[in-house]
């Protein structure tokens, strides 16, 4: 009988980490541009880090662009990691206004070719209104086959009604869970994929580079 309860309650996660809409497959030969969204402190640069070095392994032309103004060290760190992979980035130390910088960023990397086009941009919080009108700018612009809702694993139920908020804002396509290499339990993963209705398509284990994994539940 308790082999039957806990049978039942797997296969209800598994479904509930299923949704019924699944994640964009980029496409080979094509320019595929990925937004980065999420709360601050949640990882999504180095999430876009390890999403950079883990298409240009598998042979694509990869790149990254650095929208995220607002917290200082961002472009240093982008800048770091794209010279760490030998990937090339676009960023503006002397540009503000980060609507601009996608729009130049993903139009030089469109002209120039290449397949996966990262776009980072800051972490924010539900009640910035105008942070979250900054970031559906940038959608515009950007023009994205899919934006990505970067999620901290620790961050715990709380995060339902931030993962709703984006999920307003812009159309969120999938979600990546950071942080999975502490003791958090995988609540607030739930959470983001009830409140998104997207799949969790990566998880990150661990600061590496290469700690970060296609999830399939």
């Amino acid at each position: 009988k308790t082999k039957r309860i806990r049978k039942a309650v797997f296969d209800e996660l598994v479904r509930m980490l299923q949704p019924d809409k699944k994640a964009f497959v980029p496409k080979k030969g094509q320019c595929n541009v990925f937004m980065f969204v999420g709360l601050q402190g949640s990882g999504k640069t180095t999430t876009v880090s390890k999403f950079a070095h883990y298409w240009a392994k598998k042979g694509w032309k990869t790149c990254m662009v650095c929208c995220d103004t607002f917290r200082a060290g961002a472009l240093d760190q982008i800048k770091q990691n794209a010279i760490k992979l030998h990937i090339p980035y676009y960023g503006n130390p002397y540009e503000a206004d980060p609507v601009k910088l996608a729009e130049e960023g993903v139009e030089q990397f469109r002209n120039e070719g290449y397949e996966i086009i990262l776009v980072d941009t800051s972490g924010r919080h539900k009640q910035e209104v105008e942070l979250f009108e900054e970031m559906e700018q940038v959608m515009e612009v950007a023009e994205p086959d899919e934006v990505i809702f970067v999620m901290d694993s620790t961050a715990g139920q709380g995060v339902f009604d931030q993962a709703a908020a984006f999920k307003e804002s812009v159309p969120v396509g999938s979600v990546v869970v950071t942080k999975l290499d502490g003791n958090a339990k995988g609540g607030g993963a739930l959470s983001a994929v009830a409140a998104t209705n997207s799949p969790i398509t990566f998880i990150g284990t661990g600061e590496h580079f290469d700690e970060f994994e296609h999830f399939d539940a």
